[in-house]
């Protein structure tokens, strides 16, 4: 009895016409008891609208499979940026026909309002565009599509459903990765805020002597090979290659505060992925670890092909952990790891002093032997509130207090550069850019 229902009640309902049509039918039938002159015509009329229905649903019942519709979405979704998906839709009615779409999203994104309406004409197809931003990783459940269809007549809808369910992975931002892959490949990068660094003095690593040509430093002439060819010769150099850079993200609880709907977990794992990919173009070798209460992931720094993808799939699975960071655990990891000198960006947050103490002799212990770099977050929340004018004595109560933690944010990048620990304090919308910023400035420093 409960299928019967359901089939009735998804394949044909009153849409509101037909209602409008049995009010006016009801209304005469009332008013012919008062005006006997009406005679026969509410049951004309009644008889009417029912010729009417039954000529609707035959129109919209008597093809099987008169429409299509089909969802177009890509392998895989990228998180924080916003995914196109499309829902393909034709009609083989022999008539113009109205169509309403309903496509099952995934509860992640509590949206109601992916409903679409169109029409179409005989044989002819559309495609339908939207755009989701998901917030968080892991796999998003996608379910059926639903299709409404009525007739020119519009009295009766006829209800479609099209099984559509497939689950799609919500990777990390790999949509803003390719971004700036581009820009930094057809030398854009400040149009996105990314500074372009003059390249201090020279480098160090030789490729070849050359003839040398007027106009070059004449620092570089080799005598010796001057002398064996009778033209002047200068040594060649090159950008430095092959370095290491490890991002190292803290998965703490440290790292749950949301801002702008993503976790700061999440943005730092964009911007790590960010981070890595450049350094693959200026011909570095990249590598991950992973840290909570104890070392999650491992990845060696490499400059292969697959490489990015091997961090892509890693940082897919990271979750956030509710311990504290094991700093005595990563300094061995990373002992054992790194064998040479080496970038380490550290991704993690602080929010006073005491919780750098705790941290500060493991971070000096890794910065005797590695460049390290410690990013860490700005409260834009606190920010605000601190730039405030206060009215009453509850909110300089609350000013005062935002000024204490701002200040103490401050106080901690000074900190670390006492200690010749290189940090970058940063809100979360400009983690990538400053993370970038700060890696081509060293790079051009010669400092890794």
């Amino acid at each position: 009895m409960r299928k019967i229902l359901g089939l009735f009640y998804t394949n044909l309902f009153l849409t509101g016409r037909l209602f409008t049509g049995l009010g006016v039918c009801v209304v005469l039938f009332v008013l012919s008891f008062f005006f006997p002159w009406l005679g026969v015509v509410p049951e004309l009329a009644f008889w009417a609208l029912v010729l009417f229905i039954l000529t609707d649903v035959l129109m919209l019942y008597r093809t099987a499979k008169a429409v299509f519709a089909k969802r177009h979405a890509p392998e895989r979704l990228s998180n924080s940026d916003d995914n196109e998906l499309g829902i393909y839709i034709e009609s083989h009615y022999p008539f113009t026909i109205s169509a309403g779409i309903i496509d099952e999203i995934p509860f992640q994104f509590q949206r109601r309002d992916i409903w679409f309406k169109t029409i179409l004409k005989t044989g002819e197809h559309k495609l339908i565009s939207y755009l989701l931003r998901p917030t968080k990783r892991g796999e998003y459940e996608f379910g059926d599509i639903r299709v409404f269809i009525r007739s020119p007549i519009g009295l009766v809808s006829r209800r479609f459903n099209f099984e559509q369910a497939e689950t799609l992975p919500v990777y990390p931002s790999f949509l803003q990765m390719r971004k700036y892959e581009l820009m930094a490949i057809s030398n854009r990068l400040n149009e996105i805020g990314i500074k372009k660094i003059r390249r201090l003095g020279h480098s160090l690593e030789f490729e070849q002597v050359k003839t040398y040509v007027p106009g070059e430093d004449l620092r570089t002439i080799n005598w010796k090979a001057t002398a064996r060819q009778g033209n002047l010769m200068t040594n060649f150099y090159t950008d430095e290659k092959s370095q290491q850079v490890y991002c190292v993200i803290d998965k703490s609880r440290a790292m749950k505060m949301p801002f702008d709907g993503l976790s700061l977990l999440d943005y730092a794992i964009n911007a790590s992925l960010v981070l890595s990919n450049i350094a693959l173009l200026k011909e570095d070798k990249a590598g991950l670890i992973t840290v909570a209460e104890k070392i999650g992931t491992v990845i060696p720094a490499e400059r292969r092909h697959s490489q990015m993808n091997k961090i892509l799939d890693v940082l897919y699975k990271e979750k956030t952990r509710y311990l504290e960071t094991n700093m005595e655990a990563l300094y061995t990891t990373i002992r054992g790891v790194i064998k040479q000198r080496s970038l380490v960006v550290f991704f993690t947050n602080y929010e006073s002093m005491n919780a750098l103490e705790r941290q500060l002799p493991d971070l000096k212990r890794i910065a005797k032997f590695h460049l390290l770099l410690v990013v860490f977050f700005e409260n834009t929340e606190l920010k605000q509130l601190s730039e405030q004018p206060a009215n009453d004595v509850e909110e300089i109560y609350i000013k005062t207090i935002a000024e204490k933690f701002a200040y103490d944010k401050r106080l901690i990048v000074k900190e670390l550069a006492k200690h010749g620990i290189q940090s970058i304090l940063s809100t979360p919308k400009y983690l990538t850019i400053n993370t970038i910023n700060r890696y081509l400035e060293l790079k051009a420093k010669q400092r890794i």
